[in-house]
């Protein structure tokens, strides 16, 4: 980093840790509805990417529910953008009453000697999720694709790490866990978030997800039969203002023998059944059907 972004990095680190410091009656009442009124008003943030994508993934809801839809998402990404800055002075007890996992105890027992995937999706507040080393004892591997700002790349790097997280860049990973693997070393969770667009050289195969042919990223099925570890599905709900809980729901246990893109398809399913739930926790924000599947019919 240049002396110029460490400066950025360190100004971005003291604004938000200082605006953590904040009342969350504060930060989640008047602020939150302040940068509501931005993002949703004012500046119309990719307003007609969320329409489009609400519209075509929900063909059946009326125009009523649509706006409902619209309007509930842009308040809850309001909610995350808040939680981004609370993410560098949150304490150690309100992160864990604000994200907490059930079943846990029988997941450690289970996993425990284990290195195994968490697939993991841009839904409800994923970032509270980097508490999940104080329920266990593994190593936490957060995937993430490195952002094109140093000083951004660094801050999510920082904050995401207080609580024991370590963050591995999406090249990374597949020499991360053979190194583990390799080396018998402590077992690894590796959280992976698979819902984003692939670019489209790296699109192989599309699959029907919300009425529309999507492509998906190949990273948790190639590492899971590569490796022979299992695949979680982390199925999220929002239990109260602030609040979440998350279940493990195991797609693959690294011993089935599966065919391709089987894992993929699994996670699919819960992925649609957990938006469906609640649609307006996913981000709907982003450009998830930028590309398009190649009409391959032939001319007659």
């Amino acid at each position: 980093m240049t002396a110029g972004q460490h400066i950025g990095y360190f100004f971005l680190l003291g604004a938000c840790k200082v605006t953590g410091w904040l009342p969350n009656r504060f930060l989640y009442g008047p602020f939150k509805h302040f940068v509501y009124f931005m993002l949703h008003r004012a500046l119309k943030y990719r307003i007609n990417v969320v329409r489009e994508n609400l519209h075509n993934s929900f063909p059946k809801k009326s125009e009523k529910e649509i706006a409902k839809i619209e309007h509930d998402f842009y308040m809850h990404l309001s909610e995350i953008m808040v939680d981004t800055i609370k993410l560098a002075s949150i304490s150690k007890k309100e992160i864990m009453e604000r994200m907490v996992y059930l079943d846990i105890g029988a997941y450690n027992a289970t996993l425990l000697k284990k290195t195994w995937i968490a697939a993991m999706s841009h839904y409800g507040s994923w970032e509270l999720t980097i508490n999940f080393p104080l329920y266990c004892n593994h190593d936490i591997l957060a995937v993430y694709r490195p952002l094109k700002s140093e000083v951004f790349n660094r801050f999510y790097q920082h904050v995401r790490s207080r609580f024991g997280t370590r963050p591995i860049a999406m090249n990374d990973i597949f020499k991360e866990v053979y190194r583990i693997e390799r080396n018998h070393e402590k077992p690894a969770t590796i959280a992976l978030i698979a819902d984003q667009t692939p670019p489209y050289h790296e699109i192989k195969h599309w699959y029907p997800f919300l009425h529309q042919d999507t492509p998906f990223f190949s990273g948790i099925e190639k590492m899971a039969v590569r490796f022979g570890i299992p695949v979680l599905f982390t199925y999220i709900r929002r239990t109260a203002p602030l609040h979440y809980q998350a279940n493990f729901i195991e797609i693959y246990d690294g011993k089935e023998k599966i065919n391709e893109h089987d894992i993929t398809k699994r996670y699919i399913k819960w992925l649609e059944t957990m938006i469906c739930e609640t649609p307006h926790l996913w981000m709907w924000s982003h450009r998830r059907w930028k590309h398009k599947k190649p009409n391959t019919s032939e001319c007659k």
